[in-house]
């Protein structure tokens, strides 16, 4: 208890009273008025630790409020640089914008994109999407059963058994998963379970699914590609350079492939096959092989689907090949534009017999041969030349080796060797039967014919300038028998069995083929595969245009037939009148009359018809039956009659019959060891 101050001590005399302890009045204020100057209060010692606490108390709190002040005003000040006054970037931009340097190489462990696939007119068709991997060291898990539920529960695909097994290994690292999407990454993520890590991987995705699927191919887990361009351009595209640019055209490729499928739908045949391609550049605009598949589902795909009929089948070209026997013909002046040649009767040498169905039976000059796809005609004709200088003339066309296209499925040619190649051969031969090849080798062959005479290798590169300037090639005739063969396929087209595909304006030319296919035990009758070949314009010709089905059926709309000219003609057509504005290229109208004119031909010229100055039309007759080095060989009379007035050409394509001849294959001819190929791909 306190005690007050002013009290005088106990035992202490009296004491003057100090200033303090005297009454205070107010100025001028009476004495009654005056007050004590102290009063007396009373602290208690709890009173006392309850004030020295809350001063303690005060204390710390203004110490952790100075705290998170300074605290506050850093962040506030790190968040004003990063967003500021020094913006950090992405460690990694959108992949779209990520197009590496090829000139600057990559830093030491820096992961590089798989190179973007692009079609001519730079649309996406393959890119690489970033993603992750899953992997986990099982010495750093508490409970590996556990860990498996739980990452089970996050993302349902996974194998629970499968990585319970992997993580109760004594390995230090497992792979759990692969291709984690975004959303499966983050739901791994927040478990927390230790000993469970990401590494940063990608995942190649094709946008445009079943476009192309066979030419661009795939690549493996490991992101290497193991087919089609991805395989052939491997090295390249893993080094992160510019994106590749081929030459197909997606808009081309998409009609190209919408127009097959309706054809072999409508004529139940088991496969087709398409090809668009510039006979002055070599470069493949559309390449189509039915059935197909979604690129992107590569590794389930079933190998009847992945196989690329146009460059791995090889089939017998047919009737497409009468295009190369008469070119070498009029070429090397073993025949002439009004030569005629025995059609009246088949031929047989042993146990072989060439015929024609519903043939004319009658001597057919040269354009006939071709206009009405006689067998017996071609057969005549190649004897004529002979057979060496045939093998040397297909030789020069490519016909013996891969067709050189930047795809590795391309298949090798089959053919006689040169110890079978007899009288038989080189007539059969002659007709496209006896041989097999891809159907890009056709296109190529027949853009030669085309083109001026120039053997290009088809490419599927863009070129780099876009003017579409002729390509060097190898000359294998002359500019004057090739516009008499573009004459010619004109002709197949308005008055042969080509006229289905004709385009008004476009003035396409072509030729059909239908051949039998080889089985295990020879040609298979009523199994065809029937293609046409176009080129257009024939005025200036452009593109070429293939179109193949494979093992057609006839339906009422054909009147039961399933030849070329029914069947694979008018889809060749239909493709021409859409792709042709795509490529900037319209109908000439205005002057279509002079431009037919000056690609017309007599049926059955007379003697003496100018062939634009062809060597054909200046070759003494005499070297007609010999081979280009003296090889005398078995030639056949050359009839010279009055011109026959009848134009059989002018009735309806459908009523007419294959152009296929029945002649079974020559002893040691590979035939395919499975029954639905036309030959073995190698």
């Amino acid at each position: 208890m306190s005690t007050r101050r002013d009290d005088p001590a106990p035992g202490s005399g009296p004491q003057a009273p100090s200033p303090s302890s005297m009454p205070a009045r107010a100025f001028g204020a009476p004495r009654h008025a005056a007050v004590p100057r102290m009063e007396t209060v009373r602290v208690t010692a709890p009173d006392l630790a309850r004030r020295a606490a809350m001063e303690r108390t005060r204390a710390r709190l203004v110490f952790a409020a100075g705290f998170f002040t300074l605290l506050f005003l850093a962040v506030i000040g790190k968040l004003a640089d990063a967003t500021i006054f020094r913006p950090l970037h992405p460690r990694e931009p959108p992949l779209a914008l990520v197009v590496p340097d090829p000139a600057t190489p990559a830093a030491p462990g820096e992961h590089i994109r798989r190179a973007m696939i692009t079609d001519r007119n730079k649309e996406i068709l393959a890119i690489s999407l970033p993603t992750a991997e899953l992997y986990a060291d099982p010495r750093e898990m508490i409970d590996t059963a556990d860990a498996a539920h739980k990452l089970k529960q996050a993302v349902p695909r996974l194998d629970e058994a499968q990585m319970r097994e992997r993580l109760a290994s004594a390995r230090q690292f497992v792979y759990l998963a692969r291709r984690l999407s975004p959303n499966e990454e983050m739901a791994i993520n927040t478990l927390g379970i230790p000993g469970v890590y990401f590494q940063t991987s990608e995942r190649r995705r094709y946008p445009l699914g079943r476009v192309a699927a066979q030419v661009l191919g795939g690549v493996d887990v490991d992101e290497h590609g193991v087919a089609g361009v991805e395989r052939f351009f491997d090295d390249r595209l893993r080094q992160g350079a510019d994106p590749l640019r081929l030459s197909l055209d997606v808009r081309v490729q998409a009609v190209v492939r919408d127009e097959l499928l309706a054809a072999m739908t409508e004529f139940q045949a088991i496969g087709a096959c398409g090809i668009v391609m510039d006979v002055r550049t070599g470069e493949v605009l559309a390449m189509v092989s039915l059935p197909d598949y979604d690129a992107n589902e590569f590794g389930d795909a079933p190998p009847e689907d992945r196989f690329n009929r146009a460059v791995t089948g090889m089939y017998e070209p047919g009737s497409t090949f009468k295009l190369q026997t008469a070119a070498m013909a009029l070429d090397s002046g073993a025949a002439h534009l009004w030569d005629q040649f025995d059609a009246r009767d088949d031929i047989k040498i042993g146990r072989f017999t060439i015929t024609d169905f519903q043939g004319k039976h009658r001597w057919l000059y040269l354009p006939e041969v071709l206009a009405y796809s006689s067998n017996l005609g071609a057969a005549h004709i190649a004897l004529t030349v002979g057979g060496e200088r045939q093998r040397a003339w297909l030789g020069e066309m490519g016909m013996f080796r891969r067709i050189g296209i930047e795809l590795p499925e391309a298949g090798l040619p089959i053919f006689p060797p040169v110890a079978n190649w007899k009288e038989v051969a080189t007539m059969t031969i002659g007709f496209g039967h006896g041989i097999a090849v891809s159907p890009l080798h056709v296109v190529r062959a027949t853009a030669a014919v085309a083109n001026g005479g120039l053997v290009l290798r088809p490419t599927l590169l863009a070129e780099p300038s876009e003017d579409g300037a002729p390509r060097d090639g190898t000359r294998v005739m002359q500019q004057a028998t090739s516009d008499t063969m573009r004459r010619l396929m004109r002709l197949v087209v308005t008055d042969g069995y080509g006229k289905p595909a004709d385009v008004p304006g476009y003035f396409v030319g072509g030729k059909t083929g239908t051949a039998e296919k080889v089985g295990a035990h020879g040609y298979k009758k009523h199994t065809n595969v029937s293609a046409f070949i176009s080129v257009f314009p024939m005025n200036a010709p452009r593109y070429a245009v293939y179109m193949m089905l494979d093992e057609p059926h006839g339906n009422a709309s054909t009147g039961g037939y399933s030849t070329a000219g029914a069947v694979s003609a008018p889809a060749a057509g239909r493709v021409i009148a859409r792709i042709a504005p795509m490529l900037g290229l319209f109908p000439q109208t205005d002057d279509a009359a002079a431009i037919q004119a000056s690609l017309a031909i007599a049926l059955q010229p007379g003697h003496g018809t100018p062939a634009h100055g062809t060597a054909a039309a200046t070759r003494p007759e005499t070297d007609r039956g010999e081979t280009g080095r003296g090889e005398a060989v078995h030639a056949l009379p050359v009839h010279v009659e009055p011109r026959d007035q009848r134009h059989e050409a002018s009735t309806d394509p459908s009523s007419r019959t294959s152009d296929v001849v029945a002649v079974p294959p020559k002893d040691g001819f590979a035939a395919p060891p499975k029954d639905g190929f036309a030959v073995a791909a190698q």
